[in-house]
């Protein structure tokens, strides 16, 4: 089947287009695993490479899917690891050796599985990083590799299949161009001509038409003719694969760009390495180097790399990076700084990034990127002298020389590959006016004595490092950023008293960290930002030797701060947090962290003071965690009147006493109501809980949520009234289970609550976006929604209409993708005979597992609205006869023609065939499910079997 598919520069580039549909037709394909794209640089490939994999999700071709860019990834292993980690699998083993088969029998038992790798420039041995062979008949992973090189995908690695990406055709390259710099251009007839021109010197490639039509966009005609007179005198380039019009585009573009902050900035993106790039690390560094003028603050500085940030973005030379990595890579975490920040990594094209740092080397006083290899000679050059910026890559030499004399250098970043890399003593001494160091991953006894030379460091980077003595540091006055992030720090020294400079000092993941001698942070006078997340938690009460969490009331310009706390005794009733506007306070470890100001707290009693500045940033607080929580039924009540105005989400677990969530009674509740901009709301084990919302709901309540999980509630017979139910119009997934009283989901106490105006399918639309409904280990429920019963429980089962269908009439999910269903034992019936217009029509997914009473799954009169269904899967349901039932159907209607995977097991009593009259079908024989279109998969396993003999 063609599939015509226009997304993103696609949707006007035929040329594109047709190579995106030939792909998609490859992955279709069942003789093809390994396919190649291939073009120059700029050209489009990793534009194309993301359509095919949104395409993919969208016609869920796989089950799992993989992006990985190959030019930040130095070897197989950590290839493995980021394969592994982008298709959310566990590598156990811990020879590498055998990793690789470990890695290649995960994925050929997760079914099917795209990985895209992009960026290739030398041969990657895929079986060494365990991908499976194009030969092997049992895999379903296909991989789709990318390259400058069409020989090295071809004949290298021998993909079975190669896609040429060519450049546009003029009339492709005009439309880019006019999209991307906006019609304008065409309907100015003075500035059309020139134009015209200026796309033709762009040569169809893409990254150089975006580029200079967005440094041209709103420009007079006057620079527009610049331009064009700039691009047609551009001199040949050296640079490995980058022809001389991208460069003079590229170039042409920076030097247009307004302030020096935002070139620098740009230059200073193009030195660091491949692949994402971090805006702590971009801060620290800009920090460092003066790049934000006229800054008085830390949050001043975030705001202006943010601000400088986009600039570079809508002028082509930054990209946002290749997925959300909201929790961060291990490498180095996120602090909180960029927490709300839409993304918080960004990258540059590889051909941006060789043209940033051609740019930077012919500067007089340049930047520049040093392998090891010719190093030390390079050394003695005077160009070298007349450096500001180095970063040094070492693979290969055991030592560094003796010195590098750089009277101008400004920063110096190394990254080695071998951590016990030896750095001499008298290295840094000819460095005198180095403002910013990171050594990185490397390992320290002690620190180089000639740190003491660098008066003037501001930015010390140690991230990953293993230390030992770090008393040096004391010397560094002038220090203001200090980041030991993933250390093996296990004491800070007592010298660091002397850093009185110091702004941010990140300590997250310095798990071995026990030591803060007293007073040393209390002198840190001028900190703005303290992280601490996986760090020490040892503090002490006051007066003992090591640091009290007191000694935060001496950091009056603290900001943004991250602690850990074992004990909440620990938390002084006077301390001060009146100027906090970023938070995590954490009574144990946080995980998934989503927002800037969060609170978790830990065996806290509500009944006992916890201190004012406490309760103002409960207050304040985005996310809110509550722990064995005591001295109170609820969570939120009258006391907290103004409370939780800013909470997002919000999580309870393990508090026997409470028995709701909030009190909505009192009249202030129901004039502003409460939550919201509540997103999730997660319930664990409240073996007391009656109701979530005790009393009426005010309007404007919750009617944000998004997510809403509950576990372990053994008293709560119903999770919502109607009356709140109507307003969860946002809510997209909903997982209820182990809650053995419940009985009902949705309850209302009178018929009249739903308005009937004589038409089934119109009553109840009220969870318009619910995409995934979950209800497992429910032994006491019924239907989901029914009558609020006032009787003894033994009545309420009664009365709660239990020989009627699971989901009644009145009850309508349009949207809902993935239906599961576990462990009820008094489901019988799932579906009404008339259910609403639409609902269930998008389902995608159905498990059933574990129902003892029920008789039948697919009922005839629903064959038509599961039109969308994929997978099924039923389980263990003693009493089930027929999966899916025919009756009367009209031979033309397409049955279930999505239908991929169909699995049953342990089914005693499945019948394949119906006896008797002939007016009744059941879509049971196997030669009749053979003849589902679209079936790749069908799983039989522990289903009676006679009745197969008489087909």
């Amino acid at each position: 089947m063609p599939y015509i598919v226009f997304l993103l520069q696609a949707s006007f580039l035929e040329s594109r287009a047709s190579t995106l549909n030939k792909i998609m037709d490859a992955l279709r394909d069942y003789n093809i695993n390994l396919i190649g794209v291939w073009g120059m640089a700029g050209v489009g490939k990793t534009t194309l490479l993301k359509q095919v994999a949104q395409q993919a999700k969208q016609q869920q071709l796989f089950t799992r899917q993989a992006y990985i860019d190959l030019s930040s990834i130095p070897d197989s292993e950590k290839l493995r690891q980021r394969i592994a980690k982008a298709l959310g699998l566990t590598l156990w083993r811990k020879d590498e050796s055998k990793r690789a088969d470990e890695l290649k029998q995960r994925l050929m038992e997760e079914g099917k599985i795209l990985i895209i790798l992009d960026d290739i420039w030398r041969e990657v041995d895929l079986e060494q990083v365990g991908i499976p062979s194009k030969d092997d008949i049992w895999t379903q992973c296909k991989i789709v590799l990318a390259s400058r090189d069409g020989d090295l995908l071809c004949k290298g690695m021998g993909t079975q299949i190669c896609f040429p990406v060519e450049y546009l055709s003029l009339e492709e390259a005009w439309s880019l161009f006019k999209k991307t710099a906006e019609d304008s251009v065409e309907e100015n007839l003075e500035l059309r001509p020139t134009a015209i021109q200026v796309v033709e010197e762009c040569e169809g490639l893409p990254i150089a038409i975006v580029t200079i039509a967005k440094a041209l966009k709103d420009e007079t005609v006057a620079v527009w003719k610049n331009a064009l007179e700039q691009l047609k005198s551009c001199a040949p380039t050296n640079i490995r694969a980058v022809g001389k019009k991208v460069y003079s585009c590229l170039e042409w573009s920076y030097t247009h760009l307004k302030g020096d902050d935002v070139k620098s900035l740009f230059l200073l993106c193009g030195m660091l390495g491949y692949g994402d790039i971090s805006l702590d690390l971009l801060l620290q560094y800009g920090m460092g180097l003066d790049l934000f003028d006229r800054i008085d603050s830390l949050e001043q500085a975030r705001n202006r790399l943010l601000a400088l940030v986009e600039i570079l973005k809508a002028s082509g030379l930054l990209l946002d990076s290749h997925e959300d990595r909201h929790n961060c890579d291990v490498e180095r975490a996120s602090s909180l700084l960029f927490m709300d920040a839409d993304n918080k990594f960004v990258r540059m094209h590889g051909v941006v990034r060789e043209v940033a740092r051609a740019i930077a080397s012919k500067d007089p006083r340049p930047f520049v990127v040093r392998e090891d290899a010719g190093f030390e000679e390079w050394s003695e050059t005077d160009d070298s002298k007349r450096c500001t910026f180095i970063s040094l890559n070492c693979k290969a030499v055991h030592e560094l020389p003796q010195g590098l004399v750089c009277p101008d250098l400004q920063s110096f970043l190394l990254h080695s590959n071998n951590p016990s890399l030896n750095i001499p003593n008298t290295f840094f001494e000819g460095m005198k006016k180095l403002k910013v160091l990171d050594l990185s991953h490397m390992h320290f006894t002690t620190l180089p004595s000639s740190l003491d030379f660098l008066a003037n460091l501001r930015t010390l980077c140690l991230d990953g490092c293993e230390l030992g003595d770090i008393a040096l540091i004391g010397k560094l006055t002038k220090l203001e950023v200090l980041s030991l992030v993933g250390s093996t720090i296990r004491q800070l020294p007592n010298e660091m008293v002397q850093l009185t400079n110091l702004r941010l000092l990140d300590l997250n993941d310095c798990k071995q960290l026990e030591v803060i001698p007293r007073n040393i942070l209390s002198s840190l006078s001028r900190l703005e930002c303290l992280s601490m997340i996986s760090s020490f938690t040892k503090w002490a009460v006051q007066g003992e030797s090591n640091a009290s969490l007191s000694e935060l009331n001496h950091l009056s310009y603290l900001t943004t701060l991250s602690i850990e706390i074992r004990n909440a005794k620990l938390l002084p009733k006077d301390i001060l947090f009146e100027n906090l506007t970023r938070y995590v306070i954490s009574m144990g470890k946080w995980r998934g962290l989503k927002t800037k100001r969060a609170l978790k707290l830990k065996k806290v009693n509500r009944c006992l003071y916890l201190g004012n500045e406490i309760s103002k940033l409960l207050e304040r607080s985005e996310e809110l965690e509550f722990w064995e929580l005591s001295g109170t039924k609820y969570v939120l009540y009258p006391s907290n009147r103004e409370s939780f105005r800013e909470l997002k989400h919000l999580r309870v677990g393990d508090s026997p006493e409470i028995q709701y969530i909030i009190d909505s009674k009192d009249q202030w509740f129901l004039q502003h109501g409460a939550f919201p901009l509540l997103e999730s709301l997660i319930l664990q084990t409240l073996k007391n809980l009656e109701e979530v919302w005790h009393g009426p709901i005010p309007i404007g309540s919750v009617g944000n949520l998004k997510t809403l999980n509950v576990d372990s509630c053994p008293k709560l017979k119903f999770l919502l009234l109607l009356s709140m139910a109507r307003g969860l119009s946002q809510l997209e997934e909903m997982t209820i289970k182990d809650c053995s009283a419940m009985q009902q989901i949705i309850t209302y106490e009178r018929e009249s609550e739903i308005t009937e105006d004589g038409h089934v399918g119109t009553n109840l639309q009220l969870f318009p976006k619910l995409r995934y409904l979950e209800l497992k280990n429910l032994p006491q429920l019924i239907n989901f929604s029914s009558k609020l019963e006032t009787t003894s429980s033994t009545s309420l089962s009664t009365n709660a209409r239990s020989t009627g269908s699971f989901f009644s009439h009145k009850v309508s999910f349009p949207k809902l993708e993935e239906l599961t269903l576990k462990n009820l034992p008094k489901l019988k019936d799932i579906w009404h005979h008339q259910l609403p217009f639409e609902s269930f029509s998008n389902l995608q997914i159905l498990r059933v597992y574990k129902c003892p009473c029920l008789l039948n799954l697919v009922p005839s009169h629903l064959i038509h609205t599961f039109q969308n269904l994929r997978k099924i899967y039923v389980k263990y349901c003693e009493l089930l006869e027929h999966v899916i039932v025919l009756q009367e159907i009209d031979g033309n209607v397409e049955i279930l023609p999505k239908l991929e995977t169909l699995m049953m097991k342990n089914l005693p009593r499945l019948r394949w065939i119906k006896d008797g009259n002939d007016s009744m079908k059941y879509f049971s024989s196997l030669v009749t499910l053979m003849n589902i279109q679209y079936l790749k998969e069908l799983h039989i396993t522990n289903c009676r079997m006679e009745d197969l003999r008489k087909m």
